[in-house]
């Protein structure tokens, strides 16, 4: 839709029911996952610490799936009665500006439910994203030191690398969207504005392009496969064989 957005230089076709479709879209695929990277990075802490805590069956339903089933449920929840159901004029859709203008119907009609929006469905995910994952490795080296055993840092570094990166990727993208959104809901300013609507906001893309290749390029033996299969394409010769 963006991309379509941008290549026309405006919303096509220019309806409210479209742009309300992009917005349910848009706003629940961040939450849904914002949430599901938080929650998994919080479960993180019981599969390195006590793992044999999700063997009981009752306790893996509890504790594992059902959250991952609450950030899904939660967000398409919120944002149908936020988005799909809130009265809004269609008169104030801005047909000229990414999403419909982004800042119409709930977000600017009620400013009690925009804040809690950015603070509670984009602030607080990435703040528990970013506190787990550094605690995680404050935890693993506080228990080896605990335990009187040197820390390896060679053996925590495939780990470190990987909770460090997804920190610093979330904090660079959605924090100047996050302080930005609040700042517009306190005091309102068309330059703001203009700052996020052409800049700021197309920041939270970069998780969508980069997570799946920074999760890729860390897992175990992926740069040897890679090369592996390189080195099979460049050192492949052609066969030749008589024709029938």
């Amino acid at each position: 839709m963006v991309i379509h957005f941008l290549q026309l230089n405006g919303i096509s076709p220019a309806t409210d029911t479209y742009c309300k479709t992009w917005m349910y879209i848009e706003f629940t695929l961040e939450a849904v996952t914002n949430y599901l990277v938080a929650v998994m990075s919080i479960q993180r802490h019981t599969l390195v610490f006590r793992p044999n805590l999700f063997i009981i069956r009752f306790k893996r339903y509890l504790l594992y799936y059902l959250p991952l089933l609450c950030c899904i449920i939660y967000p398409v929840s919120f944002y149908m009665g936020a988005v799909v159901f809130y009265p809004c004029d269609p008169a104030q859709w801005n047909f000229t500006l990414n999403m419909c203008g982004d800042t119409i119907c709930f977000l600017s009609g009620s400013e009690v439910l925009a804040t809690y929006d950015w603070i509670v469905n984009s602030g607080l995910p990435i703040i528990l994203i970013m506190l787990a994952n550094l605690l995680l490795i404050i935890r693993v080296v506080k228990q080896k030191s605990r335990r009187q055993k040197t820390v390896s840092w060679s053996k925590q570094r495939r780990m470190t690398l990987q909770l460090v990166s997804i920190s610093s990727l979330y904090l660079l993208t959605w924090l100047p969207t996050i302080i930005t959104g609040i700042m517009q809901q306190i005091c309102p300013s068309n330059y703001l504005y203009g700052i996020q609507e052409d800049f700021i906001s197309d920041l939270t893309y970069l998780n969508c392009l980069l997570m799946p290749w920074m999760s890729l390029g860390l897992l175990p033996d992926f740069h040897k496969w890679m090369l592996k299969r390189f080195k099979h394409i460049t050192t492949r010769q052609n066969t030749i064989r008589p024709t029938a």
